[in-house]
């Protein structure tokens, strides 16, 4: 029987064969993890985990029964016990469980926490957006002030030059508090409603649960009938002004270009106050690269102390795919220092040992089936080693060996003992 991934799934490969499937080789993603994790330490973030699955509820209470993703989008299913569980379509419910489960408010400070996960949707497939999708996030619990809102922009905006992303728009909006909502809510269902049979099915339903989420809708004739809608920025409460202007102001003294977009919501129901999003031409229709913005409600809608927290998350797909279209330097592959080719029982068995004790130190290769060592210095080739070694019974005997330059082809005497130290002095080693 032959079996092949499930739609919507890719895999990660050392060297992926496929011409067009270079964004899913591991090297790239191992590079971009490297950065997020370094930079998000670098802002006080701490690395979270949590699991895979949680119950189903956790995510209808916290994402919002009226999002696409509670209500179109979990993969669900029942455990052998009853339990409604639900793969992890996001990162932030999964980290409020933690955070109130654990009763980490407990703990003295500011909490910051960053995270690398597998997401799950149940959603079409196409460029940028799979049913398995990885994200990178951060969540900062504990913080309402506009500075925190600046820090964690600027932590994202940050990440993304490191990787060397350009022409970026980052876009930035208020959907404001409660008081604002409830005002907007009602200013832009009187200006749809007339209309609505002309909105999308979609749209439709939201107008009665939620309008704000309309503004989010990529249906064409939807964000045709807003063109002319409301504006949620006028009916931001003073507080709510006041935050955002601050947030404004940081931006802009710290020289970080944004847009204001009064139509900004993000696709989930718990957003409130700022809330920003980083886009790419590159990417097409699906064009976010990340985004985030404050949900102060959302602690203690789940049970936990009211707590402001606010954070973003990225797909580290479209971040990839978005590095390889603008050409941003990348690294290469991994390639071994030192390439052995053992001529011989009595050389195997001793490379065997030099083997492991090179290994505590650097990338090491070995080419255990040396029949014909012109097959070996090719193989070494390949895999892009900088030297090679041929060890036989005569080298082993006398203790000198030839080190080959793999570039120059240049052959350096060296006494055996002397083998880690040469490697050691290597640039690359």
């Amino acid at each position: 029987m032959h079996y092949t991934i499930p739609k919507g799934t890719f895999d990660i490969l050392p060297h992926d064969p496929d011409p067009e499937g270079g964004w899913r080789e591991s090297h790239l993603w191992q590079y971009v993890e490297q950065i997020m994790r370094s930079l998000s330490e670098h802002y006080g973030f701490l690395e979270i985990r949590t699991p895979l699955f949680e119950a189903a509820e956790l995510f209808i209470r916290g994402v919002g029964e009226g999002s696409d993703i509670v209500s179109k989008e979990m993969y669900l299913f029942q455990d052998k016990a009853g339990r409604e569980l639900a793969l992890r379509p996001e990162g932030t419910a999964c980290v409020m469980r933690a955070f109130i489960e654990k009763h980490l408010d407990q703990q003295a400070g500011i909490k910051k926490f960053f995270y690398i996960n597998p997401m799950f949707r149940y959603e079409r497939p196409q460029a940028g957006r799979y049913r398995q999708h990885h994200q990178f996030g951060v969540e900062v619990i504990g913080d309402g002030s506009p500075e925190c809102d600046g820090e964690v922009i600027a932590l994202l905006v940050e990440i993304y030059k490191q990787l060397g992303l350009q022409n970026l728009s980052v876009n930035l909006n208020s959907v404001g508090d409660a008081q604002t909502r409830t005002a907007f809510h009602k200013a832009l269902k009187e200006f749809l409603s007339p209309q609505k049979e002309q909105l999308s099915a979609d749209s439709q339903i939201r107008l009665e649960k939620n309008p704000l989420r309309i503004l989010d809708s990529k249906d064409p004739t939807d964000q045709q009938l807003l063109q002319n809608a409301p504006s949620i920025l006028d009916f931001l409460s003073p507080k709510a002004k006041e935050h955002f202007q601050r947030t404004i102001g940081l931006l802009q003294k710290a020289e970080i270009a944004f847009e204001v977009t009064p139509k900004l919501v993000r696709g989930l129901d718990y957003y409130n106050g700022v809330v920003f999003e980083v886009t790419s031409g590159e990417l097409g229709a699906q064009n976010s690269v990340g985004g985030g913005g404050r949900y102060d409600g959302l602690l203690s809608t789940l049970g936990g102390p009211d707590l402001p927290s606010i954070g973003f998350g990225t797909g580290l797909e479209r971040v990839i795919q978005t590095m390889l279209k603008q050409k941003a330097p990348l690294p290469s592959k991994k390639s071994p220092l030192l390439f052995l080719i053992p001529v011989g029982e009595k050389a195997k068995e001793a490379v065997f040992t030099l083997l492991l004790n090179l290994r505590r130190q650097f990338y090491v290769e070995v080419d255990w089936s040396s029949k014909r060592i012109g097959h070996s210095l090719s193989l070494a080739d390949t895999m892009g080693a900088i030297y090679a070694l041929v060890l036989g019974e005569e080298e082993l005997g006398s203790g000198q060996i030839k080190v080959k330059n793999m570039k120059t082809r240049q052959e350096i005497p060296l006494a055996l003992e002397q083998l880690p130290i040469f490697l050691g002095r290597n640039p690359l080693s």
